[in-house]
């Protein structure tokens, strides 16, 4: 029959091998876990070159649709516009709105640019608090582990005590 050091021996290396088999896994998982990265900044790369290529179709397409107004407009009101000027508004020229138009597709192009650059700012910051995430996480994680183990410690040294105390009566 096996003594009670013998049983508090094969306990231990019981619940050594089961965390270095917890140990092994852990590393099994994180190593595949690192070399699905390449993967995942590829698929953020490709997320940021359509983005801008989708911006750059919208905008251009933007641009020729209201080129083409711009021109059918002017072709169509400018007899009009030359009428009425010589008629009423002596300062007002077909040119002038046509201008004034252009400058307001101009400045929606600029802002629609703008916007999805912001898009990416805050997708690029999200990912750096995301990782500030991580790291306070791990950081906690790993101090509380060191608190239950000196907790766990100071059990086992008070119940130590106790047993010695208890056998010295």
């Amino acid at each position: 029959m096996a003594s009670k050091r013998e049983k508090e021996k094969e306990f231990t290396d019981m619940i050594d091998n089961t965390l270095d088999e917890t140990r092994s896994s852990l590393n099994k998982t994180t190593n595949e876990a690192k070399k699905e990265v390449p993967q995942y900044t590829k698929v953020v790369t490709e997320y940021q070159e359509e983005t801008i290529q989708a911006t750059q179709d919208i905008a251009e397409s933007f641009l020729e649709s209201q080129k083409q107004v711009i021109n059918a407009t002017q072709s169509v009101w400018a007899p009009y516009f030359e009428n009425m000027q010589n008629m009423y508004w002596s300062y007002w020229r077909p040119q002038r709105a046509t201008e004034n138009y252009t400058r307001a597709v101009s400045n929606i192009t600029d802002s629609s640019i703008a916007a999805t650059r912001i898009a990416n700012n805050y997708m690029f910051a999200s990912m750096e608090v995301w990782k500030t995430t991580m790291r306070h996480a791990r950081d906690n994680s790993i101090e509380f582990s060191r608190l239950n183990t000196n907790y766990a410690r100071t059990i086992q040294n008070q119940a130590l005590d106790n047993l010695r105390d208890y056998r010295e009566r």
